[in-house]
């Protein structure tokens, strides 16, 4: 790789081309390029700063004013030049851009329209009378390559729209990650290589003839021709949904008008912090001067327009290599592979390791140690490994060697399942299963940190959850460095434990699958933990949030821990009963009597119903750092006084949303709640409300 910090020596500059070049001609053919988009993106920008400097050393071939990096071609020719977009990698950049728009047209901007850059591969729909006639890749941005036969596996490209006119739609054909897993599974269980990622897939996709699958992807318009040329930008958006094309307006990042530059900074950085959250890939946010007279005056030139560019953002792939695989074993016995990787700087963090999933997806995507491999990274989501680089390889990798033991405790491991597991399953890290049940959003026993779990576990006192409530005054005085004070403290805060609400108790069984989400959302819908247990499978799948693949999974979990279970009702723990959500299960397990801890699913999606008190009927989100008397709760713990208020918690804003709690640097989820007309209160005035639930 050419060290681009530095400006380009002339020898440099040559191979720079060249190497953009090649990147170019890989991406536009089969989305094989083996550079990020940012390394890419870093190397054109230093290839123009030495043609800057240079002019009569121009090469022609460079990549520089040149649509798709002058590597891609087509026979079919477009109506209106289909150009690319200028880009700009800093909000200081950006607002020279705008600068330099005002200069240009001799007064300010009426407005701009902000819209995510999503990462995929441009394309031209033409409609004729109403019907998909053709659909064409960007190519050079004169002319592009005819991929209609790939149509029908693009969703959101209607083949037939709304009203019977004659129309160009152009916009973005991506995977979302959905589809992308989806292609790659479907890919090797036909022999073929896995794609290395979501953008460079759907190129390879698209121009595919002959395939024995089928794999879908996603269109997004964003532009047309053929509309009233007095269409504003976010007008013309509009329009399109109207006739039937899917567009980002459905999204969380949907475009948005602002009517000043600033409005459009912040905007900008409102999609950057949704990009973890989205299903789709995006790399950048684009920035459109809105009305139609501004863009005509604003003119265009020979590869991008004047009045529109593209705000990047880091990028979430970087390719690195592969140097080793560690199997680490999990609280439920899960034995996971994680890669060690050559460090590598991806979204502003070094990463080092990242998860290869199972041992089945080793096999699947081919991986070998010392494999040059795509990583991807976004926001606070943990690194994967996605692909290696096949046609990199030397003959110096390895095979990846799979443990025949269990790597913790040395028994067998049950493989008959994608994700391996140690057969003596929880009982082989029954320390972190203790540590887990004990933390502050499950059974919150103070006073039972790591060091204190390992003494129990050492000296033979706990084997399990269970083993706990049992644990006497006299057994825990005879341990080392547990005086008398700590022993009542910790006795007291395990009987307090005794109490807890069901939720909780089932979140710190551990049950694969689920989480403190999860475990509110079974405890609302069933009430009890005899009606869980009695639940099959197509019962369990009726929660929101869990599918019939995830309900067998915790069905079986049931059975196994069932003589844990067991215990600890033994023990009067878990037994809190709360009117369900839904009605019992087979044996009218759910009983009466016991006060309403949970109105309905937490932290789904669904209308709000049901449930009594000052939240009853509201579907409510919090974001931000809390303050006032919620300022020691935690989310979880926040999530749960909603629910006892007769509410509903959810992770996300949306048209379902009707309260939402806005702490400290609430950010973009404050924002659509305000462009929604959703009530927005403070902790405190929150806290007000739930006076009586929060105690």
């Amino acid at each position: 790789m050419i060290e681009t910090t530095a400006p380009l020596s002339s020898a440099q500059y040559g191979d720079a081309v060249a190497a953009a070049v090649q990147a170019a001609a890989a991406y536009y053919s089969d989305g094989s390029t083996t550079l990020g988009d940012d390394e890419y993106d870093a190397l054109v920008k230093a290839i123009e700063a030495y043609e800057t400097l240079h002019p009569d050393e121009v090469l022609p071939h460079s990549p520089t004013g040149k649509v798709a990096g002058g590597a891609a071609t087509g026979d079919v020719p477009h109506s209106v030049p289909m150009l690319s977009l200028d880009n700009v990698f800093s909000a200081e950049e950006l607002a020279d851009w705008a600068t330099n728009l005002e200069r240009r047209l001799g007064r300010p901007a009426a407005g701009f329209c902000v819209e995510p850059k999503l990462d995929g591969l441009a394309v031209a729909a033409r409609y004729t009378a109403g019907r998909l006639a053709r659909l064409i890749t960007r190519g050079d941005g004169l002319a592009g390559e005819d991929i209609t036969h790939a149509a029908e596996a693009v969703l959101g490209l209607p083949e037939l729209l709304g009203e019977s006119i004659d129309v160009e739609i152009r916009g973005e054909v991506l995977f979302t990650q959905a589809q992308f897993d989806h292609a790659n599974e479907t890919r090797t269980a036909h022999g073929a290589a896995p794609f290395a990622n979501p953008r460079n897939a759907v190129a390879g996709t698209l121009r595919a003839k002959d395939r024995p699958y089928r794999v879908e992807s996603t269109f997004f318009g964003y532009d047309a021709v053929g509309l009233p040329a007095e269409l504003s930008h976010t007008a013309l958006l509009e329009r399109l949904a109207e006739l039937g094309a899917n567009t980002a307006r459905s999204t969380a990042a949907h475009p948005r008008h602002c009517a000043t530059v600033e409005e459009a900074q912040q905007r900008v950085q409102e999609i950057a912090d949704l990009r973890v959250e989205l299903p789709f890939g995006i790399d950048g946010v684009v920035v459109k001067a809105d009305a139609a007279a501004d863009q005509e005056l604003a003119g265009a030139g020979s590869r991008a327009p004047r009045w529109a560019v593209a705000r990047k953002l880091p990028a979430v792939h970087k390719v690195t290599r592969l140097l080793g695989v560690e199997w680490n074993v999990g609280r439920t016995g899960i034995i996971a592979p994680r890669g060690v990787l050559e460090p590598v700087v991806i979204d502003g963090v070094t990463v080092t390791y990242a998860t290869l999933h199972n041992p089945a997806d080793i096999t699947r995507r081919d991986l070998m140690i010392g494999d040059r491999v795509f990583v991807y990274r976004a926001g606070d989501v943990i690194p994967r490994v996605e692909a290696p680089l096949v046609d990199e390889r030397t003959g110096a990798e390895q095979p990846i060697t799979f443990p025949e033991v269990c790597p913790r405790c040395g028994d067998a491991i049950d493989t008959g399942e994608q994700r391996w597991r140690c057969v003596r399953g929880r009982n082989c890290q029954a320390v972190a299963g203790i540590r887990y049940a004990v933390g502050r959003d499950q059974l919150d026993i103070e006073g039972l940190g790591g060091t204190r779990a390992v003494q129990l576990v050492e000296a033979g006192l706990v084997t399990d959850l269970a083993d706990l409530f049992t644990l006497t005054r006299e057994q825990l005085l005879a341990l080392d460095r547990m005086g008398e004070t700590s022993t009542d403290n910790l006795l007291a805060a395990i009987e307090t434990a005794r109490a807890q609400p069901l939720n909780r108790v089932f979140c710190a069984l551990g049950v694969r699958g689920t989480g403190r989400s999860m475990s509110r959302r079974i405890a609302a819908h069933f009430g009890s933990m005899a009606a869980i247990r009695a639940a099959d499978a197509e019962a369990l799948a009726q929660v929101d949030g869990i599918g019939a693949e995830k309900a067998r999974v915790i069905v079986a979990e049931l059975v196994e821990l069932a003589p844990l279970i067991d215990r600890l009702l033994a023990q009067e723990v878990g037994t809190a009963v709360t009117v369900p959500t839904a009605p019992a299960v087979a044996t009218g397990a759910a009983a009466d009597g016991g006060p309403t801890e949970g109105g309905g699913s937490a932290e789904g999606g669904g209308s709000a119903e049901g449930g009594s008190g000052p939240l009853a009927g509201e579907a409510v989100v919090v974001t931000g750092s809390m303050t006032g008397r919620l300022a020691e709760l935690s989310r979880n713990e926040v999530n749960e006084l909603i629910e006892r208020a007769g509410g509903k918690a959810s992770g996300s804003v949306s048209k379902r949303t009707t309260l939402l709690v806005a702490g400290e640097k609430a950010g973009s989820k404050r924002a659509k709640a305000e462009e929604l007309g959703i009530r927005i209160l403070t902790p405190e005035e929150f806290a007000e409300l739930v006076a009586d639930q929060l105690g």
